[in-house]
This record gives C-alpha cells, sequence and structure tokens, in this order.
C-alpha cells in the first residue's frame, strides 16, 4: 500500500497527463492547497481516478460546502488538466489537419470527459429504453442528471446581486467563467473556434448530454435565432468541416423552440436517431429543382426531406418551402400561418451527409393556440401531457423523448397502482393508468409491470410526435400535405 497526501495524488495525475512537468509540482500543490482551504490527507489513492480525487479534494476543509460549492470547487480543480484555450485549439486544429477530423474530434470529446465538463457520472443516472414503433425504434429518456438544488443555494442566491454577465449560457463568456450560485461552473469550459461563412463559430460539447458526442455549434455573437436561408448555409457548411456528424436546429418561435432562443446555435452529434432512419413515403417533385431528391418522410411529425449533392439547390429549394410555408393556411386541417400579427409558421432542419450527397430534413412546425389547446394545437395534448407537457425540440424532433425527473417517482406509484397495492399516484396519470389496466385485463404482474409501463411511455411519446404533426398521417391529412406541396410548386 502507498501512501500518500491526497494533494500529492491529485498532482502527480495532473502532471502525467498534462505539459506540466515535475518542475511545476510545488506549484500545483500550493495552487491545490490554496483551493481545499489548506488541509491535505494522507492515505493510498493507487486505484484513484483523477475525477474520484477531485470529488475527495472537495470534501476537505469548510465541511458545510453545499453540492453546488462543492460543483464550484470541483470544476477549478479539474481545470488544471485543460489546456488554455489558445493552447487548445492549437492542438485540436493541429490534429485536425494532420490526422483528420475524427482524431480532432476524439481528442476534444475525450479531454471534455476528463475534466468532468461532460457529466459522464451524472449523465449515467439518466433512464434509457428503446421502443419499437410503426415508425421505427424510438428511444426514450427520463432525464435524471441534472442535480437539485440545494436550499441553502437558493438561499444565498437571493442575497446575490443580480448580474447579466455572462448574458446566458451559451455565450462564448462562458469560457473559464469560475461560475457562481445558481449559475454552472465553466473554469474547465473551451470552445473550439471556426470560420463559418465569415464569421466566428464555436464548438463545444453538451454537459449533459443527450446522445453520443452531443454538441452545440454557437454563435460568437449574441443574438436571436432565427431560420432563414443563412440557416440552411450554416448548417450544410458544417457538414463539410464536420461530416461525421448530423447537425440541426430548433425552431425559432415559442412553444415549438427549443429552451434557449435567444442566441443563435445549432446541435450536433454522432449519433443515427430514428427519423435518419426513416424511409420516404411519397417522393415529390418541385419545379425548377430536378437535381433535387425530395420526398415525405415516414414520420409522426410532418417532413420534406430534400437530397442532392448542390448545397447551392437545396439551399434554394429549403429556403422557398421555408418562404412558402411561412405564408401558408389550409383551416381545413387548422393550419393558421398567422393570427394578430404573430407569425406561427416556421421550419426545424436537421442536415446529414450520405456519402457525397447532402440531406435536408424541414420539420414544418406550427406554434398556434386556440382555447379548445391553449398550449398549443400541435403541441402534446392535455391527455398525454401527464407524461410531456414541455416544448418538443430539435431532440425529441428526431426520436428521442427527453422525459421530466418527476416522472421517476410518479411512475413507481402508477406500478403500484397497476399491482393494486396502497399508492399515491397522482390525479393527473389516473386515466392514463386505467388504460393500461383495461388494456392488459389482468395480466399484469410484479414482473411484468415495469415493462408494461416502458410500452406505454413509449406509446404516449409517439402520440405526442403525432400531436406535434401539422398534416396527419391520415388520408385527409396527407390530401392536406400534398396541397402544400402543390403550393410551393405555384
Amino acid at each position: 500500500m502507498e501512501r500518500k497526501t491526497l494533494i500529492s495524488a491529485f498532482v502527480e495525475q495532473i502532471i502525467a497527463k498534462t505539459d506540466f512537468s515535475q518542475l511545476d509540482q510545488i506549484y500545483l500543490y500550493n495552487r491545490i492547497l490554496n483551493l481545499v482551504d489548506g488541509v491535505d490527507k494522507t492515505g493510498d489513492y493507487t486505484d484513484k481516478s483523477l475525477i474520484e480525487l477531485a470529488d475527495l479534494l472537495v470534501n476537505l476543509g469548510d465541511t458545510e460546502r453545499t453540492a453546488g460549492q462543492k460543483e464550484l470547487l470541483k470544476t477549478e480543480l479539474l481545470n488544471f488538466l485543460v489546456p488554455a484555450p489558445s493552447k487548445f485549439n492549437q492542438i485540436f486544429w493541429n490534429k485536425y489537419q494532420q490526422q483528420g477530423v475524427n482524431s480532432a474530434l476524439k481528442y476534444l470529446y475525450q479531454l471534455n470527459q476528463a475534466s468532468n465538463y461532460i457529466k459522464t457520472a451524472e449523465i449515467s443516472k439518466n433512464k434509457y429504453f428503446r421502443y419499437q414503433s410503426k415508425y421505427g425504434e424510438l428511444e426514450i429518456t427520463i432525464n435524471l442528471s441534472k442535480p437539485e438544488k440545494d436550499p441553502r443555494d437558493i438561499a444565498r442566491l437571493q442575497k446575490l446581486a443580480p448580474t447579466s454577465y455572462p448574458q446566458c449560457q451559451l455565450c462564448f463568456t462562458n469560457e473559464g467563467y469560475q461560475g457562481r450560485i445558481g449559475y454552472p461552473a465553466r473554469s474547465n469550459h473551451r470552445i473550439i473556434r471556426f470560420d463559418l461563412l465569415n464569421e466566428t463559430w464555436g464548438l463545444q460539447y453538451s454537459p449533459y448530454a443527450y446522445f453520443n458526442e452531443h454538441c452545440i455549434f454557437v454563435d460568437q455573437k449574441h443574438q436571436l435565432m432565427k431560420i432563414d436561408r443563412l440557416t440552411f448555409r450554416r448548417l450544410l457548411t458544417i457538414l463539410d468541416i464536420f461530416p461525421a456528424y448530423f447537425v440541426g436546429s430548433n425552431a425559432d418561435l415559442p412553444i415549438v423552440g427549443g429552451s434557449i432562443l435567444s442566441h443563435e446555435h445549432f446541435q450536433g452529434g454522432r449519433h443515427e436517431f430514428a427519423m435518419d432512419q426513416a424511409k420516404i413515403r411519397q417522393t415529390i417533385t418541385f419545379t425548377d429543382f430536378a437535381h433535387v431528391k425530395a420526398g415525405i418522410v415516414d414520420w409522426p411529425m410532418s417532413v420534406i426531406r430534400l437530397s442532392g449533392k448542390n448545397k447551392e439547390e437545396l439551399v434554394e429549394l429549403a429556403t422557398k418551402i421555408l418562404n412558402s410555408w411561412k405564408n401558408y393556411s389550409d383551416e381545413k386541417v387548422a393550419v393558421i400561418a398567422a393570427s394578430d400579427h404573430q407569425p406561427h409558421h416556421t421550419i426545424t432542419p436537421i442536415a446529414r451527409k450520405r456519402g457525397a450527397e447532402y440531406e435536408l430534413d424541414l420539420v414544418l412546425r406550427d406554434n398556434h393556440c386556440t382555447k379548445e389547446f391553449p398550449a398549443g394545437v400541435f403541441h402534446p395534448h392535455p391527455d398525454v401531457q401527464n407524461i410531456k407537457q414541455e416544448n418538443i425540440g430539435l431532440i425529441e424532433v428526431m426520436g428521442l423523448a427527453i422525459l421530466p425527473p418527476r416522472l421517476q417517482r410518479e411512475l413507481a406509484e402508477v406500478e403500484r397502482y397497476l399491482l393494486h397495492q396502497p399508492n399515491q399516484i397522482a390525479e393527473k396519470h389516473l386515466h392514463w393508468t386505467e388504460k393500461i389496466l383495461q388494456q392488459y385485463d389482468g395480466k399484469i404482474t410484479a414482473e411484468n409491470v415495469t415493462s408494461i409501463v416502458k410500452q406505454a411511455l413509449g406509446a404516449t411519446f409517439v402520440r405526442v410526435l403525432e400531436d406535434a404533426g401539422v398534416f396527419k398521417n391520415d388520408s385527409v391529412g396527407q390530401k392536406a400535405f400534398n396541397r402544400f406541396v402543390d403550393y410551393v410548386n405555384e
């Protein structure tokens, strides 16, 4: 058994994994000693990883640290592992040029994991399963990765002076930001800069990733999201730089948009969704675009897929479809372009490469509300909001459900109800749960109840996506879809 101090063990790993040398040992020891309030502890740390050592270090010294304060300190400690932004970018682009894009991305991803910027341990807490639907194999997650807030941190936050720095969590000014109570630690955050159509953009990973290599492409400028011709050009150009990733944008209107509409950004990653694998239900043609293959995708939402080798043709046709959709109404199927001078139509675009061809999916979105559907006509309807009432954003559009953490606790009560055990089932789940009981009619057991609830969740997610589809997958809806295609061709 090899005994050494905790800080010394941490310093040894930092030196082994970075450009620091033994000459930096005393410097590093003292910097870390200062961060942990001048306390050290001797023990056997031979088998501990760097992140495990950091977890031990944040528990030294001040025993009254909240979870939020520990996270700030842990991030600061792991920042020693990450090069400065200039060096970080130099390493990345050298690897990109000398070894290829995949080697550069591997370096970037692994360092983000090693420094705990990507919260691997927390992400592993998410509940995940697949559901085989008529549209393909959907993915269902209950998001449990983000920590709950400590009441002590909430109390401290109320006493702090308000600040607008950084302006939002996507701004470049987050790079190296220590964080504060109520705002995430970003000491170990680095952004890869790249030129996108003569603008500076950044590549970074999502700390709480929903899929493999879940990344974010972010504009250096803090400006509102907007779907237009430039959006399509940007998406397809990103594919030239990072061809192994898909890239897509949330819609730019409330209800159908993502959670952050105040800063222009896209999401991407190395993952294939059910929508990627979905086939063309109906081939369509667009006037003057003979070299662009087009079709309606067999998917619960309303998707036009374009593909071809010529980026400019794809951009031109996508822009024509977008502009047509913005002005299109069909009251027979409750499609309303605008009301009270408020626009209701936009598109969720997703781009990927298939060999030499670009593929662009255009998901038609409509955010208008009525008395019957105050949350949105093409939003999860009230009878499924017990499961999902939040926005249907880019990731869910493609077939990956992100369900709220409350369901972990609530579904446990649903299972007890199904087994006729004492329970505290929420009233909002009663109708949904009674339908499950009727469907399985006495065949629910302790051994199969969890699987049955998962199947019900998957089926409900299908309904959620169908609710968000503007042209329904029936004869009426598909005739309406064709009327829109004819409108584009006028």
